[in-house]
């Protein structure tokens, strides 16, 4: 009896050992903030420019085929001059207030520059936007981003967006350039972008979709690459073109992309659109407001949910 009772109390501090031994997870190996960060800011980054480059498209498209009082300019944006030099014509724009949508507050200036005599309908046809302190607040989330910086525009299809659905199937645009984002905590970063667009669908219900090109340190179909807010290196592949709907206030509504950060345990994140406040795959027309992280470093992998 007396050895059935010792051999019970060694078995139970046997467990207790094993117990006070076993180690919680690693959080330097389980923290994802980073990626959090990074996937939340690319989205702020990638949907504020292209705001701005649409409002470009329709500067462009609207100049070709109007002489007077032909733009009709966003909300809270002005054509403040327009200036001549040798072979080159500037249009210098200003930004102050909320943007038609309601969704964004927007501050900043926008100097577009083309040759004289360049057609934007033709396919080909090149452009130089200089995007200089734009500061984009989400209302939604009060989240904040300054951009600073260049991109060159293509028509590479060449057609006119508004025209989709009245005789143009479609449009492509390709943009590449770099940009110096500060954030609202005074972080500064600066993020490469080679950002292929394809218009389809119809006036006010436009579709774009879009694909990346750039390479760069042996990673391709990279849309955006540079340093995070933390002063790694990342690269970002679109792995399943990446879609967003006019309808949708230009969420992305599908799609797959993939963050690299290989400097920190081959840390990478895997994103996925088109999720709704439940976790759930949204269906028909349904507009996402969340999307799907899944994020893997050092053998360790998990899943998060996070807002648009």
């Amino acid at each position: 009896m007396k050895t059935l009772k010792f051999s019970a109390v060694l078995i139970l501090v046997f467990s207790l050992a094993i117990v006070g031994c076993k180690k919680n997870p690693d959080p330097e190996i389980t923290d994802t903030s980073s990626m959090e960060a990074l996937s939340q800011d690319e989205n702020l980054i990638v949907q504020s420019s292209d705001g701005i480059m649409n409002d470009v498209c329709s500067f462009l498209s609207e100049s070709n085929f109007k002489s007077t009082n032909w733009w009709i300019p966003p909300c809270n944006a002005t054509l403040d001059s327009v200036v001549v030099l040798n072979d080159t014509v500037t249009f210098y724009v200003t930004y102050d207030g909320l943007n038609c949508a309601g969704n964004r507050v927007r501050t900043g200036n926008v100097e577009i520059r083309k040759l004289v005599g360049v057609n934007w309908c033709e396919a080909g046809a090149t452009v130089n936007v200089k995007i200089i302190d734009f500061t984009i607040t989400k209302v939604g989330t009060q989240r904040t981003v300054t951009l600073n910086g260049t991109r060159f525009l293509e028509n590479e299809s060449g057609g006119i967006i508004w025209q989709i659905g009245n005789g143009v199937e479609y449009v492509v645009h390709r943009a590449t350039g770099s940009m110096d984002a500060v954030f609202g905590n005074g972080t500064s970063r600066v993020w490469n972008f080679a950002r292929q667009k394809l218009f389809t669908g119809a006036p006010s219900e436009f579709v774009i979709t879009v694909s990346g090109f750039g390479t760069a340190n042996g990673y391709e179909n990279l849309t955006v690459w540079g340093t995070n807010r933390n002063g790694e290196d990342f690269y970002t592949q679109i792995i399943q073109a990446v879609e967003y709907k006019q309808l949708c206030d230009w969420d992305p509504v599908s799609g797959i992309r993939v963050h690299q950060i290989p400097g920190d345990s081959n840390k990478s994140a895997t994103i996925t659109f088109g999720y709704d406040s439940n976790n759930q795959p949204v269906s028909g027309d349904d507009c996402p407001t969340k999307f799907k992280l899944d994020w893997e470093r050092n053998g360790n992998s998990g899943t998060i949910y996070l807002f648009l």
